[in-house]
């Protein structure tokens, strides 16, 4: 009996170490159950932190043009960004008094105008986003960073466009144009509607301090007709029905005179205005990192090429412009006092629509 309890409980022991050995083995290989709700936790944040680095929708450019060039550029970035935009074409007026009227909820991303001072005054009011990153920004020409708020991709400068089949000895400087010969058989774009022509009155403006405002006088004795924007006051000089424009883009007189139009253009021996052409980001910008790319775009080389082809004068030195325009170092240029024009803009618009209507 004894020994029968003695081989009981030894066949007992072995049972439990088994059942122990079992046991213990399962537990050491189970695999660690993770903390899902840590990683659940962490797809989230990973998630959220792709959105907030996303941009949202297509890049929305607001732009003085020309359209040609204007679109041609906008391609060139699509296909090499890969990222989809679309652009509102206006003049430069059209464009402020857009986003003017979009104030409680802006749309552009970037804007591109037609007048430095218009550029200063949306920096003034603190509406610009500064990047200081921009590519080739260093190669830019003197004074057309404007402490990295916005950049002078292009330019125009402003010239006495005339038609050559009506015209043999144009007037060499702006004064000649009040002289009778020239009366009734003038235009000269709106100030209002043509911000390089806002830049026209104000840089001279600037320089004649006293008697400015008496070549204007003289100008509407003469009967100068102010005529709409750039294209609206060239047109008739390209069919003759008046002679000259005053104070027109170049790079629309270069344009139609390479298509066969009887055009030629100069600049006057005192002195005109080059207006650098501003691109800039908007601060309320919901396409922030393409808007920096469409910035390092518009100063690479593939669009300044595309820009000197338009016959305009590419924004970088080192870019040289069209053969068949005048270059920039060629042109008889006024002192510009940006910031002069930029105060007193709005007052001399006001004052060359009371007196010029």
């Amino acid at each position: 009996m004894k020994r029968f309890v003695l081989l009981y409980s030894i066949l007992l022991l072995l049972i439990f170490t088994l059942v122990a050995c079992s046991a213990a083995s399962n537990s050491s290989e189970a695999p660690e159950q993770p903390d899902s709700k840590t990683e659940q936790e962490e797809a989230i944040d990973q998630k959220e932190e792709k959105k907030e680095t996303k941009d949202p929708g297509k890049l929305l450019v607001y732009t003085a043009g020309p359209k040609g060039m204007a679109e041609e550029l906008l391609q060139g970035f699509m296909d090499q960004t890969g990222i989809e935009a679309e652009m509102f074409q206006g003049t430069t007026g059209a464009i402020l008094g857009r986003i003017e009227a979009e104030s409680s909820n802006p749309l552009a991303d970037v804007v591109i105008l037609a007048s430095w001072p218009a550029a200063k005054d949306l920096k003034n009011k603190d509406l610009l986003f500064a990047y200081p990153e921009a590519k080739d920004a260093d190669k830019l020409h003197k004074g057309w960073n404007e402490e990295d708020y916005f950049f002078g991709y292009s330019a125009s400068a402003l010239g006495i466009t005339y038609n050559t089949q009506l015209v043999q000895n144009p007037g060499k400087d702006w004064s000649d144009y009040t002289l009778a010969e020239w009366k009734d058989e003038v235009n000269i774009p709106d100030p209002s509607l043509s911000g390089s022509s806002l830049d026209f009155v104000a840089g001279y403006l600037s320089n004649h301090p006293d008697q400015g405002w008496e070549l204007f006088e003289k100008l509407r004795a003469n009967k100068v007709q102010v005529a709409g924007a750039n294209k609206e006051a060239l047109d008739p000089v390209i069919i003759g029905a008046k002679r000259a424009v005053l104070a027109g883009v170049d790079y629309m007189a270069y344009s139609a005179k390479a298509k066969g139009e009887p055009i030629d253009i100069l600049y006057p021996t005192s002195g005109t205005v080059v207006n650098p052409r501003p691109a800039m980001i908007l601060k309320s910008a919901k396409n922030l990192e393409n808007a920096k790319l469409f910035i390092d775009y518009l100063l690479s080389d593939e669009a300044q090429k595309i820009i000197a082809n338009a016959y305009l004068l590419p924004g970088r030195s080192d870019i040289p412009a069209h053969p068949d325009r005048v270059d920039y170092q060629e042109i008889p240029q006024l002192p510009i006092d940006w910031d002069w024009m930029s105060q007193h803009q709005e007052k001399i618009n006001e004052k060359f629509q009371e007196l010029m209507r």
